[in-house]
């Protein structure tokens, strides 16, 4: 099996996990902490969506070879991928936004619930909190996202 689709399986399912966890399990339990692991398969939904895509455009030679790391992807997919298949910038806004709350949560020093929302502090005491609402946006975003990035490796 090619790897592309490896991850696009990988994506799907990571979406398929952030959905049930947000939309059945948290309503359930109402433990604030559930809502890190939506953040984290929603990021890892959004990566594996756009690993694959760069292993397809690898495949067809249309991208230089890149390292398996975040920032190596990442930088691949800006500067090629964005451009040539005509991709919002708005998602890489988006993308960059999603990394940028997983490296608060594994910064932060202190981390505790509070009102239904999970509250993450850094060293210098600057406060990130992640609810429900601010999920449930970031869900329909990645829904919207992976569905456009599959569809480039589907459609061709």
């Amino acid at each position: 099996m090619e790897r592309f689709v490896q991850y696009k399986d990988k994506a799907r399912r990571n979406i398929q996990l952030a959905d049930h966890m947000l939309t059945m399990t948290y309503p359930l339990v109402k433990d604030p902490k559930i809502l890190l692991g939506v953040l984290e398969n929603l990021f890892m939904a959004v990566t594996n969506s756009m690993a694959s895509v760069l292993h397809y455009e690898r495949l067809h030679k249309r991208v230089p070879s890149f390292s398996e790391t975040f920032d190596s992807k990442f930088s691949t997919f800006k500067s090629k991928v964005v451009h040539q298949q005509g991709l919002d910038l708005k998602w890489v806004r988006f993308i960059a936004e999603l990394r940028e709350a997983v490296q608060e949560h594994q910064a932060s020093t202190t981390e505790f619930p509070r009102k239904g929302k999970y509250v993450m502090a850094d060293k210098d005491y600057r406060l990130k909190t992640l609810d429900e609402a601010l999920l449930k946006d970031y869900l329909k975003k990645t829904k919207e996202l992976v569905h456009e990035l599959l569809q480039l490796v589907t459609a061709k």
